[in-house]
């Protein structure tokens, strides 16, 4: 398949692009940053790796089944700035708020104060996190009906987005830098307004610049009001079984569930494995070899693997270039058993290349995919869903995330691993870097089997997009 241009008409203006890239930088680096600062709760204030499960499961869950409502709300939603804008400006400032409020914890409130604190203020936080995030994904899908263009415009902002795992990794340097901070609880609740007010204002910038029309007159709009409320419930659980039963938005789903899952279960394992298993135990001979692991990894997925992504997929078309990408984590997987060696730290970096292609060909490819769905859809029900569709494909990936926060813990503590001590059981680190080779290597050959019949081509979008015009044409 040669490389189609893509015509003037289709392209979607770069500064369009850069800004819905850097919501995505907000969108990625609130939560990875979160996840950094979580391992303050264990190393820090006490929490038991069963806390920290329970910490990251239930407020995920509770964000996993609003954000569907959120979804409904907004593409039913009818406001002289459009059905997304305020939508993710409001979330922008909750999202702020919340984060700075959660790490306000101090080792002498007690454990019990510190867990039922955190957890109030996380399900306010995932609150603020849905009202911005489904939004937001659906106006990506929103600017540009080409095949292309919507890969280009994922590319663009998950290069941005990368950026937050290039600069949250060096948190661990800063919050146990003993000379900066006294303790890393300290270090976590400074850190937070830094980040707060950096992804609020990031968060902002597509709610400012992203283009949108009014819907103040659309008439086809489900009114959502108090006396509508139960009808809606219904319409709202009932457009989620719909899109969720398209054949081709099932196997999206499924694979990024399997991948991202997997992904997020083994990811703070690399820090117990450098730490335990390549410096004995001890945090400072570990220096910034952790932060190295995840930063070089990001920089690699941004300059690297999302251009490759880019390039691969004009070629030779979405689903064959996704296969490739996922091939090739395996690869990295597989590496990391054998280049995790005790006394040689730099070994392991000859594999983030390769296992960077498995998250960073995910979004790109998997975002672009679901809006040419979006367009099947639309074909066959003449409703344009993107809220929908962006609730639904992401309630896929929190959830995969809430279930990947419990069974970290569970691994955690079914092979014995303890954060804080000194000298760990025996076969405690073998176990953990079993998980951390094998778990993925399974979640993605099941992705790769979920996705082996994806049959939206690049000629059948195109297809589905003539299609539409000519009933839009007929309409008119």
């Amino acid at each position: 398949m040669k490389n189609i241009a893509i015509p003037n008409e289709a392209k979607v203006p770069t500064a369009q692009k850069i800004a819905f890239g850097l919501g995505m930088l907000a969108n990625q680096m609130f939560p990875a940053a979160l996840q950094i600062f979580m391992m303050v709760l264990v190393k820090g204030l006490g929490f038991s790796p069963l806390m920290w499960g329970i910490i990251f499961f239930a407020p995920r869950i509770f964000d996993a089944f609003t954000d569907p409502i959120m979804g409904f709300i907004s593409d039913n939603t009818k406001s002289k700035w459009g059905r997304r804008r305020h939508f993710v400006f409001t979330g922008a400032i909750v999202m702020g708020i919340a984060f700075v409020a959660m790490w306000q914890l101090y080792p002498e409130s007690g454990l019990t104060y510190n867990f039922v604190y955190f957890m109030v203020w996380s399900f306010i936080f995932y609150i603020g996190l849905t009202i911005f995030s489904v939004p937001y994904v659906a106006m990506g899908y929103e600017m540009s009906d080409d095949f292309h263009e919507r890969t280009r415009i994922m590319a663009i902002a998950q290069m941005i987005g990368q950026w937050a795992w290039v600069i949250v990794p060096w948190f661990w340097i800063i919050i146990y830098d003993a000379e900066m901070f006294e303790s890393a609880p300290a270090a976590s609740r400074e850190l937070s307004y830094y980040v707060a007010v950096f992804c609020t204002i990031m968060a902002i910038i597509p709610a400012i610049f992203i283009k949108s029309e009014s819907t103040l007159d659309r008439t086809d709009f489900t009114p959502i009001n108090r006396d509508n409320i139960s009808n809606s419930l219904t319409k709202i659980f009932g457009s989620f079984k719909e899109a969720f039963l398209i054949p081709q938005f099932k196997k999206l789903c499924v694979a990024t569930f399997l991948i991202y899952n997997s992904f997020m279960t083994i990811a703070a394992f690399s820090f117990f494995i450098i730490v335990s298993y390549m410096f004995n135990g001890d945090a400072g001979a570990a220096g910034i070899w952790p932060t190295l692991h995840g930063s070089i990894g990001a920089l690699a997925t941004t300059f690297l693997v999302i251009p490759i992504i880019d390039r691969i997929a004009r070629k030779i078309g979405k689903k064959r270039t996704f296969m490739i990408s996922q091939g090739i984590s395996i690869i990295g997987y597989i590496l990391f058993w054998f280049l995790f060696i005790p006394g040689k730290p730099y070994m392991f970096l000859i594999a983030l290349p390769f296992f960077s292609f498995g998250i960073g060909g995910l979004f790109t490819l998997m975002m672009s995919m679901t809006a040419d769905v979006i367009d099947l859809d639309e074909l066959n029900t003449g409703l344009r869903r993107e809220g929908v569709f962006g609730a639904i494909y992401w309630w896929m990936v929190k959830f995969g995330f809430a279930i990947a926060g419990l069974l970290s813990g569970v691994f955690m503590a079914w092979v014995g691993y303890t954060p804080d001590a000194a000298t760990q059981p025996e076969g405690a680190i073998t176990g953990m870097r079993l998980f951390y080779t094998f778990f993925p290597i399974l979640g993605t050959l099941g992705a790769m089997y979920a996705m082996r019949s994806y049959d939206i081509t690049e000629q059948k979008a195109r297809e589905v997009s003539a299609a539409l015009a000519k009933q839009k044409d007929t309409r008119n």
